[in-house]
């Protein structure tokens, strides 16, 4: 796996979604499947996406017991995608069960990643809400180490901590990087840099939702993304 830009496809439905893959004049990105997509369509989604030729980041985040966890990462496996995550938070037993359920009888399996804290969170927000009173990007660094230990391939995170992330757990540790912005307008992403700037600060994936899909010229904004992050 190489540089890559990400499209978020964020739509409650198949027949949005392929027809938005429609507008892209023939392109074949690296897409997202998000939660919503993924309980409105199911598995089916997953499939006919695949079948299209497309490489797929399964982002449904599991965060639960460990015997849990492994038992849908054993389902999720049958689906051959490529990358999928859960929550670094869920703690070291459950990383480890995780990979467990997601290696195949012949020792494949989907990269697995872990997200550290949501690019919506900020320092205010994790100490009001979660009383984790450590700076930010040390609580992101340290999630980051505690994935590597357990086995994972990367982290979720933001642009802004990639550099961080290498630094702390080796250059082909895998860093998938949303709240890419072209704008400064920012919604609830708080943590943001725009795709240049992700790959100056070593971004190895970007995930870009909104700024394509809701664009006029969806094929074009996509286009631009790759240029400016991937050259």
């Amino acid at each position: 796996m190489g540089k890559d830009v990400i499209v978020a496809l964020d739509f409650p439905t198949m027949q949005e979604t392929l027809a938005f893959l429609d507008r892209l004049d023939g392109a074949k990105p690296f897409i997202k499947i998000g939660m919503e997509l993924y309980y409105a369509e199911g598995p089916q989604i997953v499939r006919e996406l695949k079948r299209r030729g497309l490489r797929i980041f399964l982002d449904l985040k599991l965060h639960d017991i460990p015997n849990t966890v492994k038992k849908a990462m054993r389902v999720l496996s049958n689906l051959e995608v490529d990358i999928c995550n859960l929550h670094a938070a869920g703690t070291t037993a459950m990383m480890e069960a995780a990979l467990e359920g997601l290696t195949r009888p012949d020792g494949t399996r989907p990269k697995l990643i872990a997200v550290t804290q949501l690019t919506s969170t900020d320092q205010t927000a994790m100490e009001r809400d979660l009383l984790i009173k450590e700076p930010l990007e040390s609580v992101v660094l340290h999630y980051a180490q505690t994935a590597r230990h357990a086995g994972l391939d990367g982290v979720v995170c933001s642009p802004l901590e990639t550099k961080r992330v290498h630094e702390a757990c080796g250059e082909k540790f895998i860093t998938v990087t949303p709240g890419v912005r072209y704008i400064s307008g920012q919604d609830d992403q708080k943590r943001v840099t725009t795709p240049a700037k992700a790959k100056e600060l070593g971004a190895d994936y970007i995930v870009v939702g909104r700024p394509i899909t809701a664009a006029e010229e969806p094929a074009e904004v996509y286009r631009r993304c790759v240029e400016d992050f991937v050259g």
